[in-house]
Formats: C-alpha cells, structure tokens, sequence
C-alpha cells in the first residue's frame, strides 16, 4: 500500500486532498502514537517500540519509513528517530484534538451519571458560533474542498469520502 500523500488517489479522496491524505496517513495503526511519542524528543527504535505498548518491529518501521517519506520524522546522525519542523507543526495542529477528546469523555461520563440528560444521539444545544443543520454541514463540507448538490445525500470534491 502507498503512503498517503497529497495530489495521489488515497482513502476517501481520488484526488488526494490534502486533509484527505492527512487523515488517511494518520489512521493508519499506529502513526499517530509514534508522532505523538517523538513529540518530546528524538528516540531510539527500541525505546520509541516500548512507548508504543511494544508494537511489532515490523509494524513500527513501516511506520517509521512512511512517515520519513512524507518528511514528518527523520533519522539522527546516531540513529535515532526524531520529528521534523512538519511533524512539530502536525503535532502541534493536533492538540486541539487531544483537548476536544477530554472534554467529550468528560461530557460522556457526565451523561452516564446522571440519567437526566439527553439520550444518547439528542442533540445539545448549539455553542456560539457552531453550525446547525445542513446549511452548516454544507458550509464545513465546502471549506474542506467538497459540494453538496441540494438534493443529494453525498459531499462531492476533493475532500468528500470517494468522490474525486
């Protein structure tokens, strides 16, 4: 398989969207941990493979060569694995993310306490400046480079799932 890069058919994309191979790249078993672990500082294969929960070898130097190739890690002078100014910035976009994630288990273990709120699937009420309905979700659609034609179910464009 290919390592996800822009402007190349990748998951989702037959263009290869930019967000798209982002995404594809880091779904990808494992690639996310292995940025997040060189976050702090260059590391040998064999230290990084026991932050990883000891992942297979196998399994982290495909990893590590996909992401050498996309110029998010490089390899030290002595051998150690270290991120590059690109995996520092991609590191950096997806701490948002990390924050996000707390404060949704946070609302998730408020819900399970106390049986009074919503359903699980009800909607909150929006927050300031959250888009609502389809008029929203096409809004969101257009600025990741999709369409969504009035009547039709499916994005379409460069970053919808399939189209192209």
């Amino acid at each position: 398989m290919a390592t996800p890069t822009p402007g190349r058919p990748v998951r989702g994309s037959a263009t290869g969207s930019p967000l798209m191979a982002a995404l594809d790249l880091f779904g990808r078993r494992w690639s996310l941990r292995v940025v997040w672990e060189l976050h702090e500082g260059p590391l040998g294969f064999r230290a990084l493979r026991g932050r990883c929960a000891n992942m297979s070898s196998s399994v982290l130097r495909q990893r590590l060569v996909e992401l050498i190739e996309v110029r998010l890690v490089h390899q030290t002078p002595d051998g150690h694995y270290a991120l590059t100014t690109l995996g520092r910035e991609a590191h950096t976009a997806l701490s948002p993310l990390v924050d996000w994630s707390t404060t949704w288990a946070a609302a998730l273990a408020e819900r399970s306490a106390d049986p009074g709120t919503p359903a699980d699937g009800a909607p909150d009420a929006p927050a300031a400046g959250q888009v609502e309905g389809v008029a929203g979700a096409r809004g969101v659609l257009r600025e990741a480079g999709c369409t969504v034609e009035k009547g039709q179910g499916q994005p379409h464009g460069p970053g919808a799932h399939g189209g192209g």
